[in-house]
């Protein structure tokens, strides 16, 4: 149950990505966003890093949209708040997604080493 619910959090994360690239015409870059769901099935170390780059080039492009759409309704005096409370919250469920990949069961489904003791007293 605890495995399903922490690969949900990636696994919707890009399909929005997807549905944003959909929004945007760049088909390929969504076909993409939907093919790296599989990567969710695949345990190995080297899919966990590339869903994590994955998710921290999306919130990237999730703060562009959200500044760059706010800016273009200021300019129209057009009301931004809500559309900046909404791309703000996709771009917080994002990152937290790729933080997903730091809990002890995602870790160890994908195959991670635990993290050492030094690791953890560091935090």
């Amino acid at each position: 149950m605890r495995l399903a619910a922490l690969i949900a959090l990636p696994g919707l994360a890009l399909l929005l990505l997807a549905a944003h690239l959909v929004h945007a015409g760049l088909m390929p870059l969504a076909a993409l966003a939907i093919l790296l769901v599989g990567l969710l099935a695949v345990p190995r170390p080297w899919a966990l890093r590339t869903l994590q780059v994955i998710l921290a080039v999306a919130v990237i492009e999730w703060t562009l949209t959200t500044v760059g759409l706010a800016q273009l309704r200021l300019l129209h005096g057009e009301p931004y708040l809500r559309l900046a409370v909404i791309l703000g919250s996709v771009t917080l469920f994002t990152a937290l997604a790729a933080l997903a990949f730091q809990h002890p069961v995602l870790r160890a489904y994908f195959r991670l080493p635990a993290k050492s003791a030094a690791e953890r007293a560091a935090r």
